[in-house]
């Protein structure tokens, strides 16, 4: 067996704030990462943190996320896969990478998802959609529903997961340079 990390964002501003309400939780971004330090961590999300207009596929770049939004908050989980899966989706997501300019954020689709209807516009996606499919098209069925239907909130409840750290994203990144954190809430060992 090998992991996957998903890490949920909660971060300032006023997009966030209408998703945080739509959906009831706080962490209103999903991240995929190949590693518990989200060294490797990909998403469909804004191209530059302080820019929210510009969305699509990219590489998570942490302390840019940092810059931006100093009072972020992170929660990282783990899940179990296997290594097969886990080739394919670094593969997936290799690929993904190089073509990202073709990968969009799905607007149009917002509406479709607040009325519960499935929609898909090619190469469009939410953060949590493009991470259900990634999965999905990867043997990893987490879902009882359309990728396009699912939203940060269905992570935060996903079952068989182990929390490894929930804080701010500033102690992530002291703890993470250090490779000190191993247990939850943020506790260093």
């Amino acid at each position: 067996m090998d992991k996957l990390y998903f890490a949920l964002v909660d971060t300032p501003g006023f997009f966030a704030s209408i998703i945080r309400r739509t959906i009831g939780i706080s962490y209103v971004h999903v991240v995929v990462a190949t590693d518990r330090n989200l060294r490797n961590a990909y998403s469909v999300g804004r191209r530059n943190p302080a820019i929210p207009i510009i969305a699509g596929f990219e590489r998570e770049n942490l302390y840019e996320i940092y810059r931006a939004f100093p009072t972020a908050r992170y929660k990282i989980v783990s899940i179990s896969c296997t290594e097969e899966q886990k080739k394919d989706i670094i593969r997936t997501l290799n690929s993904c990478y190089e073509n990202r300019l073709h990968y969009h954020y799905c607007v149009f689709g917002l509406p479709f998802l607040l009325m519960g209807i499935p929609f898909y516009q090619k190469r469009h996606f939410t953060c949590s959609s493009f991470i259900a499919k990634l999965l999905s098209d990867n043997g990893m069925h987490l879902f009882d529903k359309h990728f396009s239907l699912v939203t940060p909130r269905d992570f935060y409840e996903l079952q068989d997961t182990t929390l490894l750290y929930e804080g701010s994203l500033a102690t992530f990144l002291r703890l993470s340079y250090h490779n000190t954190y191993t247990t939850p809430m943020g506790e260093c060992v």
